[in-house]
Formats: C-alpha cells, structure tokens, sequence
C-alpha cells in the first residue's frame, strides 16, 4: 500500500472516531430509558428491514462464494429470517436488563469519609471483527448500554451486511430516542490497513475489541501494544470434551452432538479426549455420530498440533481431534496447556471426577454434563457479547457484556453527602 493510501485511511478512521467522540456526549448522561427505547427501537428494526438486510446480505454471499470462501465461514456470514429475529429478541433482552448502580458504597470510614466505586465509560471504544454481520448489532449494542462510543471495524466480505445494520438498524434508532447518531460509527473502508489504522491513535480509541481468527488478530494486538492501545483479544478458540470415568455411552453420544450443532464457531468441539478405560467401548460409538454428522476423526496418530483449531482451517472444519488420557489430571493438563484455554467439558455422572478435572482446567469456562457451545454471552449471561477474552491476566474474561466496559474510579466524599453526590441509577 502506497504512504497516500495509508494516510487516507488513517484519516478516514480518525474522522470516524472524532464524530463518535462528539456522539458519546449525548449517551453519558442520557436517562436509562433514552438507552433502553434504542435498545428496543434497533429491535423494532430489524424486523421491519429483513428484506432489505437479507438483500444487502445475499449480495456480500454471491461475492464470497465467486472469491471461494468456504461453507463455514459463509455460514458465519449469513443471515437469515430467522437469525435476524433472534437478533431482535437480543436486543430487546438486554434492554430489559438494569443497568445496576453506578456508584457502590466501598467503606464508611471512621474519620468521616465515605469511599465509593463508581463506573464510568471509556469513551470511545474501537472493535475489529471478522465476517460476521451479527456482530455489528452485538458489539453496538453492548457500546450504547455501556454508555461508549464506538467505531467498528468489519471484513471486506460482511461490509455490505453490516453497512445496510448501521444504516437501517443501529443508526434511526439512536436518533428516534433522542441520542446522537454518530455515537457509533462504521469505518467505511474494505481494505485490511483500517484495522491498523484502528489501533492506532491512542489519544481517540483507547480501546479495542479484536475479534478474529489465530495470527492476524495476535498481530493486531501486538501493533496495538506498540501504540498503547489495550486491547481485549479474541484470537484462538476450540472446545474441549473430556468424556470421562461414569459416562455412559448415551451420555458421551449426546454431548458429542450438541458441541457440533455449528462448525464456524469458535466453542464447538474441536477436541476430544476420550478417558483410556472407556476408549475401546466408547470410541466406536462416537465415531459412528460423527460419520451421521458429516464430520471426518482425526485420530492418532496425528500429524498436526493436537490443539489444532478446525474451524480455522477452511478444507478441513468438518474434523474433530480424538486422543486416549488416563485420567482427569491428564486431560485437565492437555486442554490447558495445549489448547487455547476459551472452554473444556466433562461428561460423567462421577462428581468427584468431574471435580477433579474441574478443579485442575484453568481455562475461561468450564462445564460439566453440557456443551462447550454455552460459552456465548447470550446463552450463558441471557447478554449478548462483544467476544470472549481468553486472556489470563486480570480483567473481563470469558464473555464480554456492557457490564465489562466501563472504567473504575475511587470517589470519597464526605459521609454526610453521600445521597446528593452518589448516584444510583
């Protein structure tokens, strides 16, 4: 890319993050109510603009299949009456969740001063996501409930998706309830440098949201670390099944079937860990669900990493890795050392072995007797997410909801004010 080509679109995404700077104003002090009747209004929306949504998406699939794009990642791409509604359900769903307290009293001390926690938003926060169209709607909505604005970042492939979202759903409704529409904004650039551009100007988005897949996402967090821009990073995923000691084969069927209900998702199963003491009864079972599914074993030995992620992998996503461990401890030490840490499951009807591997997997979620696929802000938290942060430092993790965007601060005030400066709501 030519220097004039990378100053204009470092020019376009500053300008996109200025408007949505001067658009936040209006959403830091908006009554709850302002917020939710957008929630409701982006809700109202969707559902009266599904032809023209479905049309905007139908064109982004025509391109993506000329350009090859395999049928998984065309499945993340797609839109469809039906995902449409229940995008509207989320919408309304997280308008009827309170925002809870801004201000939590800490301590009454004893030399008269009252010491409160309060919430504030960041400002503008930025968002870098891969080819899927839904998430425009999801991380817009956590921003408006969170009070930030936002300037969103998509693929080439969803850019048509999720310009008509902006144009048809996100932006009217901000401004029906009174808000200003360019709190969120949408870069309109196709070219990959808008992401780079995004994580680098510091002094307009201090953070961003990166949601994709593997290598690209990582470098976009190590060019963001370089400009001082924190990021929370959804690079690696892969769901991990531990079928364990007390599983019975109809048990260890079902769980194997419910993880792989979607293969372009980052908490489908991707690999399983098959307790040596049941292998020789159990496998063939499993592999005879996975041949009805579709879905090809990869099975020692392996000729690949055996954290290797699937639904990374175009040619290949209809595969699951299958390895023999001896034991809880084991299979708790491969999920964490050897995959990405975003979920692991255990099926057994043994509560001290389920304990076990539950005690010793460290990863952002953990689930016994239910599938990995509920590590998902909507069906785990009844929220939708801006991604799920793997990272294993302090901070959000696992699912990130409105809840997780805002910035603490230490007030003290004196004990006898504390009703005129605290605020509630």
């Amino acid at each position: 890319m030519s220097t004039a080509t990378a100053s204009a679109v470092l020019s376009t995404v500053r300008a996109c993050a200025e408007r949505a700077a001067r658009g936040a104003a209006s959403l830091v002090n908006a009554p709850e109510s302002a917020i939710d009747a957008a929630l409701r209004g982006m809700a109202e929306r969707v559902r009266s603009a599904v032809p023209a949504l479905i049309a905007a998406n139908e064109a982004d699939l025509a391109a993506a299949r000329e350009s090859g794009m395999s049928e998984a990642l065309q499945d993340r791409l797609t839109l469809t009456a039906e995902r449409l509604d229940a995008m509207a359900a989320q919408l309304t769903a997280l308008a009827d969740v309170p925002d809870g307290p801004r201000d939590r009293v800490v301590e009454q001390r004893p030399d008269g001063l009252t010491l409160l926690e309060r919430r504030r938003p960041v400002g503008v926060i930025g968002a870098n996501f891969e080819a899927r169209p839904n998430v425009t709607v999801d991380i817009a909505s956590q921003l408006l409930k969170s009070r930030n604005g936002g300037v969103l970042r998509t693929g080439s492939a969803a850019l048509r998706s999720s310009q008509a979202l902006m144009d048809q759903v996100v932006a009217p409704a901000l401004a029906a309830a009174g808000l200003d529409a360019d709190a969120i904004q949408l870069i309109p650039v196709e070219d990959r440098s808008a992401a780079y551009a995004l994580v680098a100007v510091p002094e307009l988005v201090p953070l961003v949201i990166l949601r994709g897949s593997g290598e690209s996402t990582r470098d976009l967090a190590r060019e963001a670390a370089q400009h001082g821009v924190r990021t929370l990073a959804h690079a690696d995923g892969g769901g991990v099944l531990y079928i364990a000691p007390g599983a019975s084969a109809e048990l260890a069927q079902r769980m194997v079937e419910e993880s792989l209900d979607r293969l372009g998702v980052c908490n489908r199963l991707n690999l399983l860990l098959l307790d040596r003491s049941l292998h020789d009864e159990l496998l063939p079972g499993i592999l005879s669900v996975l041949s009805r599914l579709g879905i090809a074993a990869s099975l020692p030995p392996h000729d690949h990493p055996r954290g290797f992620e699937w639904a990374l992998d175009s040619d290949r996503a209809a595969t699951v890795t299958i390895d023999a461990v001896d034991g809880p401890a084991e299979a708790a030490r491969i999920a964490n050392d050897e995959t990405s840490g975003l979920a692991a499951a255990v099926a057994t009807e043994d509560p001290a072995v389920a304990r076990a591997f539950l005690d010793a997997y460290g990863g952002s979620g953990a689930f016994w007797n239910c599938p990995t696929r509920l590590l998902d802000g909507f069906k785990l938290l009844r929220l939708p997410e801006t991604g799920i942060n793997i990272d294993r430092v302090p901070g959000p993790r696992g699912p990130v909801t409105f809840r997780d965007l805002s910035l603490r601060q230490y007030v003290t005030v004196p004990t006898a004010t504390v009703a005129e400066v605290s605020d509630p709501a």
